[in-house]
């Protein structure tokens, strides 16, 4: 049934199969920075770049890094929000050969080091104001140079002013040394040698690392090559698009997110569009950029639609300029969409809300609703190039049409692997009877006759929170360290807004006594260990921690209960 591609017939005018480059992500963004040098790169508050300085900054910017001694092959932290510096730094790196391993700008000084030692990670980009949760772990995560940007460089003068009085009076000055590195002096620097590349960087190579807790819910280091993001952003063009130039999109989700990355920016870079940078997400802040700006293209996830609805000034502005409005990360209810449509529509939208589904070991949408179909919760169709089919777990066999099992997924833009753990990626990525490498995604769903999928639920522990992976072992991990803890569980539970977020469940060693204060005394101990995504919002504390036959913990009995509480 799969291989009769059903779903081709929804594909109206979008072509089965594209044409990659045999391109790295570097010179495929020069490519189209040389053909068109005076259209905008990037909007960023109220300053614009256009792609001839855009294309210098990070050929200077590529010089530059090689100075300070970083090389083909090295893995570099990037610990930023959506600014220009952060897009800059992905493409100067790719240009070297070295790998960018972004990751979420909030992240803990314990989740920092966690995620430079996984990669051994020569050094880290980040903002002034991220530093202190980089000071006292230069030395144990093993950064050789730690480069510190400021937004301000790369604001306009009255917002920059602003910025200063407000936001900008509470970052405190940075120790500069020979680790310590201002990206500010790096940019002015003249003269520099042009870089020797003896190999050019070839599409196959490793370009990225993305962070993510695999198919097993532990978090790994997914290797990305140049084809599989160049694959994704032409995907996306085609299905999403199509983007010509002066196209604008509102880049809000973040660069370490695959999306954010691949989407919300590579397309845009490779497809004469700009982005309109958008460090962080307030629905009044959007409304306002989508007045000004008139964009064509936004990429979210459920609960920033929902906001979107919600929020009076969206409700107020036209919004008749969207050609593609995306939406993934987590599942979308039909209520988001339909409270979303009808804004859009009041305000002179004449596009729907389009599902899609994806996973980072694919970079990340793999499958989207066509432009003029929808279907109740489903979704939606592979990508050009891309092959679904749905077996029954842990086999190869297919599953008939309606049938649940585990959805697979083969295509341009299946993961390297993961780094340095041949066994997790062998346990995901399997050669089948047809030759081809497929993606065993750990999620439940199921193919309609008419070729569109359906995600039924995630077989691999994990919580989505506002779009954001959740990790319940690394939670757990902390949560155990507790004096007063002899064992945890952290299960995703209902919330309003962000669709889920975690709670943790609480076997207390037995000298002592639950209480209100001791909650708050173990959820304020993971302040400085984790990010606030990943705080449990709630404890409850638990005599006996329910447990499988082979002695691990039963957390889905924990849900089942937290689902009967619900009722």
């Amino acid at each position: 049934m799969y291989e009769q591609l059903p779903w081709l017939a929804h594909y109206e005018d979008t072509p089965k199969n594209l044409n990659y480059p045999e391109l790295s992500i570097f010179a495929a963004f020069r490519k189209n920075c040389d053909a068109h040098p005076d259209i905008d790169g990037l909007i960023f508050f109220n300053k614009k770049t256009n792609r001839a300085p855009l294309l210098k900054k990070v050929e200077q910017m590529s010089r530059s890094f090689a100075k300070q001694g970083i090389a083909k092959g090295d893995m570099v932290i990037i610990c930023l929000p959506n600014c220009p510096q952060a897009v800059i730094s992905i493409y100067a790196l790719n240009r070297l050969g070295a790998i960018p391993a972004p990751i979420h700008p909030l992240s803990a000084a314990p989740e920092i080091e966690s995620f430079a030692k996984l990669v051994s990670a020569k050094a880290a980009i980040t903002l002034d104001g991220f530093f202190p949760r980089f000071q006292n772990i230069i030395q144990s995560a093993g950064f050789k140079k730690v480069i510190v940007c400021s937004m301000k460089t790369e604001m306009d003068l009255v917002t920059k002013i602003g910025f200063s009085l407000t936001l900008g009076r509470a970052i405190k000055p940075v120790p500069y040394s020979d680790t310590i590195i201002e990206w500010a002096k790096l940019e002015a620097e003249k003269n520099l040698p042009e870089i020797e590349t003896p190999d050019p960087i070839k599409p196959d190579e490793m370009a990225l690392i993305l962070f993510s807790g695999g198919t097993t819910g532990e978090p790994k280091a997914i290797m990305l090559s140049n084809r599989n993001i160049n694959a994704l952003a032409l995907q996306m063009d085609t299905c999403g698009g199509p983007i010509i130039p002066y196209d604008k999109m509102l880049s809000i989700l973040p660069v370490f997110h695959g999306f954010g990355l691949a989407v919300g920016i590579h397309t845009m870079m490779i497809s004469s569009g700009a982005c309109v940078l958008v460090p962080k997400f307030k629905a009044d802040t959007l409304a306002a950029l989508v007045k000004k700006h008139k964009p064509q293209f936004m990429a979210g996830v459920p609960t920033l639609y929902d906001a979107l609805a919600a929020d009076k000034n969206f409700n107020k502005i036209p919004l008749g300029s969207f050609k593609g409005l995306f939406c993934g990360g987590d599942s979308l209810s039909p209520e988001i969409k339909e409270r979303f449509e009808v804004v859009l529509k009041k305000g002179g939208g004449k596009v729907m809300l389009r599902e899609g589904y994806g996973l980072t070991e694919t970079v990340t949408a793999c499958a989207l609703m066509p432009r003029n179909k929808y279907v109740p919760n489903s979704i939606g169709i592979p990508c050009p190039d891309t092959l679904f089919k749905v077996v029954k777990p842990g086999t190869e066999e297919e599953c008939p049409p309606l049938e649940d099992g585990e959805i697979c997924v083969t295509g341009p833009t299946v993961m390297l692997g993961y780094y340095k753990n041949p066994g997790a990626t062998g346990e995901v990525m399997k050669k089948h009877a047809d030759g081809r490498m497929w993606i065993h995604t750990g999620d439940i769903g199921c193919m309609d006759n008419d070729g569109f999928f359906f995600f039924k639920q995630r077989a691999k522990r994990i919580i989505k929170s506002s779009g954001i992976a959740v990790y319940p072992s690394q939670i757990e991990n902390i949560l155990n360290k507790h004096p007063a803890v002899r064992i945890s569980c952290v299960i995703g539970i209902p919330h309003a807004s962000q669709g889920e977020v975690p709670k943790a469940y609480i076997q207390l060693k037995s000298d002592y006594q639950p209480s209100e204060e001791l909650k708050q005394e173990i959820i304020d101990s993971c302040k400085d260990q984790l990010m606030a995504y990943s705080r449990p919002r709630s404890i409850e504390f638990i005599e006996k921690m329910p447990m499988t036959q082979v002695g691990k913990v039963a957390y889905r009995e924990l849900e089942e209960l937290e689902a009967k509480k619900a009722k």
